[in-house]
């Protein structure tokens, strides 16, 4: 598998949803400001020691980094196939993401959101300077968008910005959304 050539975009995408900036990020990898300079811009590869550094600093398993790397390069940053997708979070919090964006260097990211049946977010998460919206797709869900308590079923929608935001599937099956988000979280 090669390395998706849109990886220095990405890691500049990550970097900034999550407020770093590049200074802090090389300091956080033992690294020179120069040389992750050279990477956001696609000038320099990392090694594949520096991508798990990366991946592990943002919480995103390192397969992140090479979706889409099957595809034509014509493609790339355009069109991202099902079975490229990379799962983010984990079964164990009761929500699977899959980022369906080709790229992170965009104004917005969609996400598909799988919440596991009888799961929550553990209430309220703190707003985050982003709007968020989506549509479910599937099974039912609980959402909160600051104190207002909202049951979503299939086909419902909803849109918010900077508001503390969390969930509950009390349902037998999982509930799916289709997530979108800007400016790009992961």
């Amino acid at each position: 598998m090669i390395l998706n050539t849109l990886v220095g975009s990405d890691i500049r995408a990550l970097r900034k949803s999550r407020g770093f900036t590049i200074r802090q990020l090389s300091a956080a990898l033992g690294r020179s400001v120069g040389w992750l300079s050279q990477v956001e811009r696609g000038q320099t590869v990392p090694s594949i020691q520096d991508l798990s550094a990366i991946a592990a600093h943002f919480g995103v398993n390192i397969s992140f980094f090479f979706r889409s790397a099957n595809q034509r390069p014509e493609e790339r940053g355009l069109i991202l196939r099902a079975a490229d997708r990379t799962s983010i979070g984990s079964s164990e919090t009761g929500l699977v993401e899959e980022l369906l964006s080709p790229t992170l260097g965009g104004s917005f990211e969609m996400i598909r959101s799988t919440f596991a049946p009888h799961s929550s977010s553990g209430g309220l998460k703190a707003s985050r300077k982003a709007e968020d919206g989506g549509v479910l797709i599937s099974g039912a869900l609980t959402l909160w968008i600051g104190a207002l308590e909202v049951r979503l079923e299939a086909g419902d929608s909803f849109q918010f910005a900077e508001r503390d935001y969390g969930w509950r599937n009390d349902g037998d099956t999982p509930a799916v959304v289709i997530w979108v988000i800007s400016p790009p979280v992961y």
